[in-house]
């Protein structure tokens, strides 16, 4: 019995400790200390558009509709977010209720009447736009992954100015708004009417012109050693690149020399937690640069070296992060670095990453929980759940056999 209770207490008391240390080293470092005081929009998978301050406090969320993707703070403070609406009436072609998708401003107060765009789609599922982006004169571009095309779009009229198809130079299957066929999910303007596009089914940057077509491609074989299902790619300069390279759990600078891509700068983990599912990567003028690590639920600001300056907490699935104000510029400085500065984690140890990492998929787990946290966790409930079997055999069987108990004969 003796046994029992003090196996209870003292997994209790040991899981207890842990969170407790946890807590206090985390709170004097979730900030990076506060080294940088700047407000980040997030745009989240889950259903929210979210401005945090510089201590991660929530300034203002939008929630109104059922996912958000890409955010550009405008200069009045609002945001075009790229969204999707479940349920739907206006459904076209389509059985009604269906999902919505583009564009809208929201801002503190909601979204702003008369702003939004949108189109029907079959399913919400890999048919939402993921980008959209105000161009000059006020024109919005937008990537459509339903029709897999690009729309050059009038949002006071709903006007479609200009359009391409992907299908102009992949072969598309019979119906794209019945498969995930490219999941074109990025566009960004880098020239006049010269575009950035993403099409992370197929491993591949594109250069579009209006007028022209594709003009250059920046892994025309598609190899995922260079970068797999990526996002948000954003343009440094000729010959110059940022990906966030979710499928190799990265964020890479490329940097073309002659008629080959290479990596000159790669990041795979920070504050000793391995990057899972990046989606944004935005190189400052400044120098840092802006993560979004999806499934870990976090915002970072790091430096060339992999030196974490700030970190947001986020709500679940966050998708794509601006700075506030300043948005993702066009065009920004290489990092000095020319190698992976912290691409893995030098103490991670396989088991416990797997359980660690497995975790933050189901619950937003606070930055500071490692694998040392996990270990302490899982010995503590060990501790406790044994004392609580032991408790209970002898509560079931409180003389045992030939009048004494199990514990009693051991002599605990």
């Amino acid at each position: 019995m003796e046994l029992g209770v003090a196996l209870v207490v003292f997994g209790g008391l040991l899981v207890g400790a842990v969170v407790a240390v946890g807590l206090a080293v985390g709170s004097s470092s979730s900030h990076a200390a506060g080294t940088v005081e700047t407000d980040v929009v997030v745009g989240h998978q889950t259903g929210s558009v979210v401005q945090y301050g510089p201590n991660g406090t929530v300034r203002w969320a939008d929630a109104t509709a059922t996912g958000y993707f890409d955010v550009t703070p405008l200069a009045d403070g609002a945001v075009l977010a790229a969204f999707f609406r479940d349920g739907d009436p206006r459904c076209g072609p389509y059985d009604a209720p269906c999902a919505r998708t583009g564009f809208r401003v929201v801002g503190p107060d909601g979204p702003e009447p008369g702003t939004e765009w949108s189109v029907p789609v079959r399913t919400a599922t890999n048919s939402e736009v993921h980008d959209a982006e105000v161009l000059p004169g006020g024109d919005v571009v937008v990537a459509d992954m339903d029709s897999e095309t690009l729309r050059r779009v009038d949002p006071a009229t709903g006007t479609v100015r200009w359009r391409w198809n992907a299908s102009d130079r992949y072969d598309p299957p019979a119906d794209p708004t019945r498969t995930d066929w490219l999941h074109t999910n990025d566009v960004d303007r880098i020239g006049d009417r010269r575009y950035l596009v993403s099409v992370r089914n197929a491993n591949q940057l594109l250069v579009v012109a209006e007028g022209r077509g594709v003009v250059d491609v920046v892994n025309e074989a598609g190899s995922p050693a260079l970068f797999a299902h990526q996002h948000n790619p954003q343009w440094l300069g000729e010959d110059r690149l940022l990906v966030a390279d979710s499928g190799n759990d990265r964020v890479v600078e490329l940097a073309r020399r002659g008629d080959e891509w290479h990596v000159v700068w790669a990041l795979g983990s920070a504050e000793g937690v391995a990057f899972d599912w990046p989606r944004d990567a935005d190189r400052l003028p400044t120098g840092e640069t802006l993560i979004t690590d999806s499934r870990n639920n976090r915002v970072l600001l790091v430096n060339d070296s992999g030196h974490t300056l700030a970190r947001w907490r986020t709500r679940n699935l966050p998708y794509e992060a601006d700075v506030v104000p300043g948005g993702e510029p066009v065009g920004g400085p290489s990092a000095s670095a020319q190698t992976a500065p912290e691409s893995t984690d030098p103490d991670a140890v396989p088991v416990l990453t797997t359980i660690e990492q497995s975790a933050r998929h189901v619950v937003p787990l606070p930055g500071w929980v490692t694998e040392a946290h996990v270990l302490g966790v899982l010995v503590g409930v060990a501790m406790a759940l044994l004392g609580g079997t032991l408790l209970l055999h002898v509560r079931l069987f409180p003389g045992g056999r030939h009048g004494q108990g199990w514990v009693g004969r051991r002599g605990w």
